[in-house]
């Protein structure tokens, strides 16, 4: 069995596909990288220590492996000294690296670079359609992944709700419908890629792609809108609502506007809670916040021995007032991290029709 432990030399390593037998070195490893003080390297994902940390929200590395996943360790002479996880959207073609660690105070950087840039190499054979992560600014995070070709594009903060600060009940069904609140549909496809178009700046949806199809995909695995917590939404039974316009002729020519949504994970594992808002800039999203947390109140009383570890929301700096809305329902922030993406298709100039007579 493999061990985790700090290399004598990162240019004597190689960088292999993770096997199960390396389950027990992985565990290990993921945990050490949430300890500032044994000079390890992480993403930071929300925060480098307790009560949340990496290796808590996305549990172990193999634990969540599905088949079309790809991990790759550093490995010196059978010790694992680096970590790389990637989990991939088969639907969209698109890739998210979720984890990726290095320990050893003074090869650390460097070995995190070799995986990163392993994960890099894989995506130009196989052809994604793109990279994403999110990381803490700090231990060479953003640097490391600008220097493999990726590019920063937005900023999340992300809020937690302590478990032990209560809940706030369920909503009945009478006083949802008074506010306009319902399940999302099907046919919300395209009021969802509406109300997404009114609160996020042009050059993010460019980036981001999200297309009509996208928003009619739901379930455990549907991942938008994206976050940088979208990964524990495999840990989680995932429900969403929209508030209707009071006067949907306001929001959409075709009277089908929303004022906003909102994307509820009910952990299913030791894990927080998550909850995703996204609104139209001049929409109060008090209500279907209060909303929100019943509802995760009333699904995680199911299990009534289980401790609640309390409820993350991820916020992009663009989408405030949301921010201060969640402060008001008893939020506060833990983390503030960086969304970054690498295109691997060229994108090239549609040609131009010339005029036969043009020479």
């Amino acid at each position: 069995m493999t061990s985790a432990r700090a290399p004598r030399s990162a240019s004597t390593g190689k960088v292999r596909v993770a096997r199960l037998t390396d389950l027990a070195a992985l565990g290990e490893l993921s945990r050490l990288c949430q300890d500032e003080s044994a000079g390890t390297r992480s993403l930071g994902l929300p925060v480098s220590g307790r009560p949340i940390g990496v290796f808590s929200l996305f549990r172990l590395p193999l634990g969540a492996f599905q088949p079309h996943d790809l991990m790759y360790v550093y490995d010196e002479g059978g010790r694992l000294s680096g970590l790389i996880r990637v989990e991939r959207d088969t639907v969209r073609d698109e890739w998210t690296i979720v984890e990726l660690d290095g320990i050893g105070s003074g090869q650390a950087g460097d070995i995190r670079f070799r995986l990163v840039n392993q994960v890099v190499r894989e995506a130009n054979k196989r052809g994604p359609w793109r990279l994403h992560v999110a990381c803490t600014d700090q231990d060479g995070n953003v640097e490391l992944f600008m220097q493999a070709g990726f590019a920063r594009y937005g900023d999340e903060r992300i809020l937690h709700r302590p478990g032990d600060l209560a809940l706030p009940k369920a909503w009945t069904d009478e006083r949802a419908r008074a506010r306009g609140i319902r399940p999302v549909g099907q046919l919300d496809a395209l009021p969802l890629a509406r109300l997404y178009g009114a609160a996020t700046p042009q050059p993010i949806q460019r980036l981001e792609g999200i297309r009509l199809p996208d928003w009619e995909r739901q379930g455990t695995n549907w991942r938008v809108p994206r976050s940088s917590l979208a990964p524990i939404l495999r840990f989680a039974d995932v429900e969403a609502f929209v508030q209707e316009s009071p006067d949907g002729t306001k929001a959409a020519k075709d009277g089908t506007g929303l004022n906003a949504f909102v994307q509820i994970g009910v952990a299913k594992e030791d894990q927080p809670h998550y909850l995703k808002l996204l609104a139209r800039p001049d929409a109060d999203v008090t209500d279907l916040t209060e909303f929100a947390l019943g509802v995760i109140r009333s699904r995680s009383e199911r299990d009534a021995g289980h401790r609640s570890p309390g409820v993350i929301a991820p916020v992009r700096t663009y989408e405030a007032p949301i921010d201060r809305r969640l402060e008001d329902a008893g939020f506060g922030t833990i983390a503030n991290v960086t969304l970054l993406m690498k295109d691997t298709l060229v994108r090239v100039a549609e040609p131009a029709l010339v005029p036969a007579g043009v020479r």
